[in-house]
Order: structure tokens, then sequence, then C-alpha cells
């Protein structure tokens, strides 16, 4: 089926501005990576012109191939030792009340890069104890111990999205699983952890299989949903197979909270760490997560 052309409502905001340029030489000179360029995250222009960006870890080659994401696969470099420090001067330097840090899969690593998850958490807490810490892990295959690495460094929100239904998981993840998401994210509760995951639309997923999504979630004691329209990044990757309208995604975030999650952010451009500061503030009630994330002076 040929979709039509992208909808007035994805028209996302172009790259501009101090607060942009500010990001990008920061990240540049820190020799970072970020979600937002390695995932083409339509996002990118509004979060860094506010002085945010979601920091990704581990490197920018992932060993799995999941058909919907535009992160490079492949065979990765060593993991580098010296990044949680950069990272966390990165935060300092950028004044974030609110960080999230994500990282591609590592499954060629024999803790699949717990440790260096850790390590991130625990260097961005030193530097920055004022700074809440949002995590967006990978599954870790479901081995517990290394989930409970990540879970002993202490972060403020651990995420771990599920991506679409429960139909359509082996097209769209390829190597992970719906049981095995749900099992991390219990794990993560069960601990008295603030969880968190999202979903896409647009996938091919059925009304009645989006629904049953969200109980399943609300089973497992999730607090914060994510929701947003899914954007094929290449020709290689899965087509659209519809463009869902603003009403839809208003529809599920009722949906969502009156079935029970504390905060549900359902629109067309949402991805997991899109405003996940605001996110967090109404899940919280936190003033200090509510602080719009304000890039400041660079210092030394």
């Amino acid at each position: 089926m040929q979709i039509s052309r992208k909808p007035a409502w994805l028209r996302a905001k172009l790259p501009s501005g101090p607060g942009y340029n500010a990001v990008r030489r920061l990240v540049e000179d820190s020799s970072l990576h970020t979600v937002c360029q390695s995932a083409q995250c339509p996002n990118l222009g509004e979060c860094w012109s506010r002085g945010t960006a979601t920091v990704m870890i581990l490197g920018n080659i992932c060993t799995r191939s999941c058909n919907f994401c535009a992160v490079q696969t492949g065979r990765p470099l060593e993991a580098d030792l010296g990044e949680p420090a950069r990272v966390a001067d990165a935060v300092r330097r950028m004044g974030l009340k609110h960080v999230v840090v994500t990282s591609v899969a590592r499954d060629d690593l024999k803790d699949g890069g717990a440790s260096v998850w850790a390590a991130t958490i625990r260097a961005i807490r030193h530097q920055n104890p004022n700074t809440a810490i949002e995590v967006l892990v990978p599954d870790f295959k479901e081995r517990m111990e290394d989930v409970d690495t990540v879970l002993d460094a202490k972060p403020d929100i651990f995420n771990h999205n599920v991506e679409t239904v429960e139909r359509l998981q082996k097209p769209v993840r390829v190597h992970a699983r719906y049981d095995r998401s749900r099992a991390v994210l219990r794990h993560a509760k069960a601990r008295g952890f603030t969880t968190k995951t999202g979903i896409m639309l647009g996938l091919g997923e059925r009304q009645e299989e989006v629904e049953q999504c969200l109980r399943d979630l609300v089973a497992d004691r999730i607090d914060i949903l994510t929701i947003g329209q899914y954007l094929q990044p290449t020709a290689q990757h899965l087509p659209i197979d519809r463009w869902a309208t603003p009403e839809e995604f208003q529809h599920w975030k009722e949906f969502g909270l009156s079935i029970g999650f504390g905060v549900v952010e359902s629109a067309p451009l949402v991805r997991s760490s899109y405003h996940a500061d605001e996110q967090s503030h109404k899940y919280t009630g936190d003033e200090h997560l509510n602080t719009a994330n304000q890039l400041a002076p660079a210092q030394g």
C-alpha cells in the first residue's frame, strides 16, 4: 500500500539558533554520540535548540538489526572506559536538571555493557548530584544480574521500550521479545524504581492489540508511557503502514490514564526522551525535574 506524503502534524523544527549550535559543539568536543543523530530523531532541532540532547553510550554501532531503527548495525569497537567521565562532564557543562542516557545493544560484551552503564550513572551523579538521571536501556537478554548492575547504580527512572504490540515483535525487533522486555521492566519495578516504556504506531498494529499492550503494561505497573508515530528511516527499513492522527494519539492518552498509567505522553512526534524532564515532573511532582534544561556556560 502506498502511503501518502507526511501530514502537516509531523513537521518538526529545523536545527537553528545559539542553543542548537552550543549543544552541537559540546557533543563534538566531548567525542560523544547522541541518539538524536544516530536514530535520526525528528525532534533534534527542537531539543538541541533548548539545550538538551540524549547521550548514547557504548559507541554508535549496535549488535542488533531492528527493522525500525536507523542506528548503524555491525561489529562495535571496544568499549571506551573514558566515556563515563566525558558524559558526566558534558552534563555539568550543559547544566542539565534531567539527563537521559541510552545505548546501543552490546551483545558482544559479557555483561552487555552493564558495567559501563553503572560507571556512567555514578560519574554523572558524582559531578551532578542534583541532576535526575533517566536511563533507556536494552534488555540485556533478560540477564537480571546485568539489569541489577544498572539498578544498583541508582538511576532515577528506568526506561526500556517494548516498541510495538506483541504480534509485531519479531518483524520489528528481530532479536528482542515482548515477554523478555516485560520481565525486565517488572524486575525494575519490583526493586522499587520508577519505570517507563514506549510504543510506536503505524507499523500495522490493530486497535485491539494496542489496547491489550497497554493493559499488559499497566499490569506490569509501568509508571510512564510514551506513544509516537513510526517514521521509516530508509527504504531498507519497515514501511509505514499508516499515519496515526492526533485524535488517535489523544484517544490512547486518555485510555492509558483511565486504566492506571501515571503519565502518558502520546502525540505523533513523541519519543522516549522528548521533554523527558516534563514527563518526570508530571509523575513525581518534583519541581526541580520541571526546570527547562538550559545550557550553562562551559566551565573548563
